[in-house]
């Protein structure tokens, strides 16, 4: 079964385990795969809307899993049970909605021995939450899938709470470490995406003002740290 570049990336950076929970599941493509894989022996398949879950029942059943991988209709990590799963991965949601899901239900997340998370929207939200609740980050990763960029985080869970510049919630300090081929890419990227908010603040404001201000000293760090990729 081919999958994403995306999809494939997060399945990777799964643990092999006896079960693994995917929250958000859509198509069921990741379980599919990691069970194709060996990878887990047996997975669960989490959706909130009854739609992706009925495509998902339906691939699950073409590739003869349905005995595999349970498919479960709920919200967030509500449809677990504690320590029913070794890891999950929670995907293809924004940072904000990913943070809320663990929040909601952190007595369940706290006994995950792995947790993938991949938002496609404000990475560096979840980025700090993560920092500031404490959570080990195990590892992290970058790709290109049809022309955008994609962050992936695997963390546990651990209350060793620490700050950063915001600016490490933007750029990740793991990829820097790693010195990702995609990161000097993906930096420039930022920067261009801030020269182009800096153009349209046309105000003579003091808000515009300091709003500049912030913008040109994120740019400043983001060009601190290319060195860093070097």
């Amino acid at each position: 079964m081919e999958i994403s570049l995306r999809l494939e990336k997060i399945a990777l950076m799964v643990d092999k385990c006896y079960c693994c929970a995917d929250i958000g599941t859509d198509h069921g493509y990741i379980p599919v795969y990691l069970l194709k894989n060996n990878i887990c022996i047996k997975s669960i398949a989490s959706d909130i809307n009854k739609l992706p879950l009925e495509k998902a029942m339906r691939n699950i059943n073409n590739n003869y899993l349905e005995k595999s991988i349970e498919c479960r209709l709920g919200s967030g990590l509500n449809t677990l049970k504690i320590k029913e799963a070794q890891g999950v991965i929670i995907a293809g949601m924004g940072g904000n909605l990913i943070k809320d899901i663990i929040e909601e239900r952190i007595d369940i997340f706290k006994h995950f021995d792995f947790a993938v998370l991949q938002p496609v929207q404000n990475p560096e939200v979840l980025r700090k939450y993560i920092y500031e609740k404490g959570f080990d980050i195990l590892d992290e990763e970058l790709c290109i899938d049809e022309n955008k960029f994609y962050e992936i985080i695997k963390v546990k869970y651990n209350t060793n709470k620490r700050e950063k510049d915001d600016i490490y919630y933007e750029i990740s300090d793991t990829l820097l470490k790693k010195k990702h081929p995609l990161l000097k890419e993906y930096i420039n990227e930022k920067i261009n995406k801030y020269n182009k908010i800096l153009e349209f603040i046309k105000e003579d404001t003091k808000l515009a003002s300091n709003r500049k201000k912030e913008i040109n000293c994120n740019i400043q760090k983001l060009k601190e740290l290319l060195v860093k990729c070097l």
